[in-house]
């Protein structure tokens, strides 16, 4: 998992550009695209390219690795019009900064091509109206039941809820459902949305609904009703929000419920586990949500210096937007792919198949103006571990901690709305 608070904002331009299958440069022209990416993706693109390098007719591509994610981070911020990449890879957390300093150039999109994603994977890679680049692969979370204790998919939290309390001393449960993908706050968000909770509300289209927050009443009922035991005030033991043994209590049998991220389902499938994925269902119906953000590969305002602008987007859309391509990458990286095609085809894993299909479902982007912010006096990944604390380990009234949680919440969505 790429573990970073992602920053970005803007919507799609209306405008599209057709790039050509086969772009020939002309003669004497620069013919080298440069592409950046990190440790683990540098080599995975170097074993594409190498399998097959006439994704774009006439170039050369050059695939540089740096040693971490970091480490590129660090490359890209001193980067110049002579030392600078064509491409480069890498999460959403660099739009706003990237976009701001002039070091990335707009990518636009026909119709079809944009139809290949969703409206929030574009937001991802969006800023001030304009798109910086394509949609690589998705960056989320799933949860997974053991089929030696689960029969079938749970079709609502209080499913879930209602197995752990009628099962919890046969089976000897430690806790209902756990999560290892990314932590309480990134990954429990799924927990929070089931029972009626987000950091913010989106609309149909893919945008920040400014004028909309949680209803504190309703997800503090839902708290009392599915989390907390009333002869105690505190946790009846469904959710493991201080569970620091997640995987292991998985894999032994004393938890029927595992949100896992992306990045570790073949962890899970050598030891035996299917991968019946999907995203948390909640209590009334449908899914909770989970940030499903993605990495994507973004168009550097250097190409244009370096003479090789128009073989670098045909290579943005003819490679890393497109169904071969990203089959052909993720075969190797090993992540869900983020366009349509591609998480359709045969040959993709049905891992990788789930993921991206949860994603879908229930995918909202990771706004880091938003969930960064602390105007209303802590931010979302503060404010969201300690409403747990409160509730479940200090028997704190979870609707009052929950109004207080969605002021906090509010505040820090209106205080990001020039940036959104």
């Amino acid at each position: 998992m790429n573990k970073k608070r992602f920053g970005f904002a803007g919507v799609i331009a209306a405008a599209a550009l057709i790039v050509s299958s086969l772009v020939v440069p002309t003669a004497n022209a620069a013919t080298e695209i440069v592409v950046w990416a990190d440790e683990t993706r540098g080599p995975n693109l170097t074993k594409v390219i190498a399998a097959k390098g006439d994704w774009v007719p006439g170039y050369t591509i050059k695939i540089v690795t740096f040693s971490s994610y970091s480490a590129l981070g660090a490359a890209l911020d001193k980067a110049t019009g002579t030392t600078g990449p064509d491409i480069f890879v890498g999460g959403n957390d660099w739009v706003v900064a990237s976009a701001k300093s002039g070091k990335l150039a707009p990518v636009t999109l026909t119709a079809s091509q944009k139809a290949q994603f969703t409206a929030s994977q574009l937001y991802d890679l969006s800023y001030a109206g304009k798109l910086y680049g394509v949609p690589l692969d998705i960056n989320n979370v799933g949860m997974i039941y053991n089929t030696k204790l689960v029969t079938t998919a749970p079709k609502s939290f209080g499913d879930m809820v209602d197995f752990y309390k009628a099962n919890k001393t046969k089976l000897n449960l430690k806790n209902g459902l756990c999560v290892t993908g990314g932590g309480m706050s990134w990954g429990g968000l799924s927990v929070f949305s089931a029972l009626g909770a987000d950091p913010y509300q989106m609309t149909a289209r893919g945008a920040v609904d400014t004028a909309r927050g949680f209803n504190p009443t309703t997800f503090g009922n839902n708290m009392k009703k599915y989390l907390i035991d009333p002869a105690t005030g505190k946790s009846n033991g469904f959710w493991a929000s201080s569970n620091t043994t997640c995987n292991d209590d998985f894999y032994t049998g004393k938890v029927p419920y595992s949100i896992i991220g992306n990045w570790e389902w073949q962890t899970y499938v050598d030891k035996g586990f299917a991968m019946n994925l999907q995203p948390v269902p909640s209590a009334t119906g449908g899914y909770g949500h989970m940030f499903g953000s993605v990495s994507g590969a973004f168009l550097t305002s250097f190409a244009d210096k370096h003479g090789v602008a128009v073989g670098a987007k045909s290579l943005l859309v003819n490679f890393f937007a497109s169904t071969p391509g990203q089959v052909a990458y993720e075969k190797v990286e090993g992540r869900p792919p983020a366009a349509k095609g591609a998480q359709a085809d045969a040959t993709v894993s049905a891992a990788q198949k789930g993921f991206g299909a949860a994603a879908a479902l229930s995918g909202i982007p990771q706004i880091g103006a938003i969930l960064d912010n602390k105007a209303g006096g802590s931010n979302y990944w503060d404010s969201s571990g300690d409403y747990w604390t409160q509730t479940l380990i200090n028997g704190k009234d979870a609707t009052v901690e929950a109004r207080k949680l969605s002021a906090i919440w509010r505040a820090n969505v209106n205080a990001a709305k020039s940036l959104l």
